[in-house]
């Protein structure tokens, strides 16, 4: 039997000594690191751990360069929920003053007042002006609602710089003493239910007759000039 001789190592000294290994022992090895090795790479290339037939299980067939790969997933797993935050946005000042219509200022006194800028409340705040000025004339003096807090004039007769400083006044006046007014706009009710705080309110003096000089029908979008914003 043929022998091979390697030289050993240990600590910091080289003995030089030679060890007989037989060759036997090295093919065993060998063959065993190779047998492994195989094992593995067929584990990898196919796949083939504990498969369930295609009757107790839906395949998912994954794709890629290499070789196709199936996987089967038991038919009763159920993908979870996916949950996504909802993203919403509404108009700051300086859309709202470039569209520059009696629907936008409706949305800034919204904006200011801290409401939210919803269908219904554009809706009943278009048709209150509509009251206090004609659609076409709507920004008069700078005042939609006549609004008489900040403005420099009493009953609603004073003026405003622009249209935007209109809105802020408009707004912190509602919140200074229209309570009825205030809780329709933060829970955006039916313009109807908002229109009847209005009425019953100290705004108006005549209370826009409790309703009857109240029109609900669709309100002209009008555009101001810009000089007014």
């Amino acid at each position: 039997m043929q022998t091979r001789y390697r030289t050993r190592t240990r600590g910091r000294r080289s003995a030089g000594r030679r060890v007989a290994v037989s060759r036997a022992i090295v093919t065993r090895a060998i063959h065993h690191r190779i047998g492994v090795g195989m094992t593995a790479l067929a584990l990898v290339a196919g796949l083939s751990i504990s498969p369930v037939g295609p009757a107790q299980a839906a395949p998912f067939v994954g794709r890629g360069d290499g070789p196709t790969q199936v996987f089967y997933v038991d038919a009763h797993v159920a993908a979870p929920p996916v949950q996504r935050d909802e993203i919403s946005a509404t108009d700051g000042v300086q859309t709202l003053t470039t569209n520059a219509t009696n629907a936008d200022w409706a949305k800034l006194v919204m904006m200011f007042g801290g409401w939210p800028q919803s269908d219904n409340n554009v809706t009943v705040m278009l048709r209150w002006m509509r009251q206090e000025n004609g659609p076409q004339d709507w920004w008069n003096r700078n005042n939609p609602l006549n609004n008489g807090y900040g403005s420099g004039g009493g009953a609603g007769l004073g003026s405003y710089p622009d249209l935007a400083t209109a809105a802020k006044y408009a707004a912190q006046n509602l919140q200074r003493g229209y309570p009825g007014i205030v809780s329709g706009f933060a829970a955006s009710a039916s313009p109807d239910v908002t229109a009847a705080a209005i009425w019953a309110s100290p705004w108006s003096s005549s209370h826009y007759a409790n309703g009857s000089h109240w029109s609900t029908r669709p309100v002209e979008i009008v555009q101001a000039p810009a000089s007014a914003w």
